[in-house]
């Protein structure tokens, strides 16, 4: 039996075939923002792996160290390894920065971290760890920055002796580790000016009505002071500990809080990027409209021009059955054709963007049925179209 609708396609390859593609575009930007956002949670889910603890300690009422900004002592760690069931705590800060090497910028997360202990990178991918206590670092590959390279770093330049891989903040910033008193003094280490900016507030200020250098002194401690905080402590726990038992106790005797891996999970996608979520989804659902309804217009517009063929295969003796499936087949092979190059088009732009892109073959096996779904439902305007069709059209026109 001849196919009708493959002759019919052949008949007119070049505008069926550019159609394609111009739908093919179309579900490559659908693919590419469901990508977008499986990146985002991948992201998160790294960041969760690469500090490598069982358990986050934070400031008591917070979401941090990601989600909020939470500040405790450093010598938290020390105490906590006194409680029973914890194997290692590591002091880290985390601090969102721009730095610069030469004229080229990054955004990073600059990370604050104690080596050998929770909070150091897994794995490097050329160099070596850390082995001075100040001005070494140690780069993810996304910053750009090369083994030897001088960063600056507020008043500082810092080495770059390592090179990390895949590890981002949950918003994609590559992430620049530093010796952890380093960090303490960039995030909360008050620089010289802001110590006289201080010392000439306290001086002009009838309530502290006190000679200049007391002034100065208190100032210098308390910027002193400040430098033995950190935003988290990490704790990786005994093979026989519970977590939730170990957060619960941390949570009534030393009054902070304690998150374990689920939790942290549930404040990083759950809470933090969910605004983000939503909005992708908000594309997704538009784009998905805008798609159906542009093949719904091709097949319709592609049956009307057709009418008099149409007619005359009524005439013949085609049953509506015949129409039918040739009209759902070209809505069919309209949409495989734009799967196809939407898919092409998906993966070869994905690794250019700034954010990671990770599309996954679930979603594609999911994105194909969709596609294949959605064509078939537009093509029944066209159907109804062609099955309105009277025969005689064929001998009056």
């Amino acid at each position: 039996m001849i196919n009708l609708a493959g002759r019919d396609i052949l008949h007119g390859w070049g505008k069926f075939l550019f159609t394609g593609i111009g739908l093919g575009l179309l579900i490559g930007v659908t693919l590419t923002m469901a990508g977008v956002y499986r990146g985002m949670v991948d992201d998160a889910e790294v960041m969760i792996d690469n500090a490598g603890a069982d358990l986050w300690v934070v400031q008591q009422d917070t979401l941090g160290p990601y989600a909020e900004p939470s500040s405790v002592r450093d010598d938290v760690a020390r105490d906590l390894l006194g409680q029973r069931g914890i194997a290692q705590a590591g002091n880290v800060t985390y601090l969102t920065m721009q730095v610069s090497q030469g004229s080229k910028e990054a955004r990073v997360m600059l990370v604050g971290y104690e080596p050998g202990k929770p909070g150091e990178p897994e794995y490097l991918v050329a160099g070596r760890p850390l082995a001075r206590a100040h001005y070494e670092a140690l780069a993810d590959i996304k910053t750009g920055f090369a083994l030897g390279e001088q960063v600056r770093i507020r008043r500082h330049d810092y080495t770059v002796v390592g090179l990390t891989r895949r590890m981002v903040s949950s918003s994609g910033d590559p992430m620049l580790f530093i010796p952890l008193k380093d960090a303490q003094e960039v995030q909360f280490l008050k620089d010289n000016d802001a110590l006289l900016n201080e010392r000439a507030r306290t001086a002009s200020n009838p309530a502290f009505n006190r000679p200049n250098v007391p002034g100065l002194l208190e100032a210098v401690q308390a910027s002193q002071a400040a430098s033995h905080f950190v935003n988290a402590v990490l704790l990786r726990l005994q093979p026989e500990a519970d977590a939730q038992a170990v957060a619960g106790e941390i949570r009534r005797w030393q009054h902070l809080q304690a998150y374990t891996r689920a939790q942290m999970e549930d404040i990083l996608v759950a809470r933090l990027i969910a605004t983000s979520a939503k909005q992708i989804f908000m594309f997704l659902v538009i784009l998905a409209i805008v798609s159906a309804a542009i093949v719904a217009f091709i097949i319709y517009t592609m049956t009307l021009n057709k009418i008099r063929e149409i007619a005359v295969l009524k005439l013949i003796g085609a049953t509506n059955r015949t129409i039918s499936s040739m009209i759902l087949q070209q809505a069919l092979g309209l949409g495989l054709i734009g799967f196809m190059v939407g898919k092409l088009a998906a993966t070869f732009w994905a690794p250019l963007f700034p954010k990671y892109v990770l599309l996954l073959p679930g979603d594609a096996i999911k994105g194909f049925a969709l596609v294949m779904l959605m064509c078939a439902l537009a093509s029944t305007f066209a159907i109804r179209a062609a099955l309105r069709v009277d025969p005689a059209t064929a001998i009056g026109g």
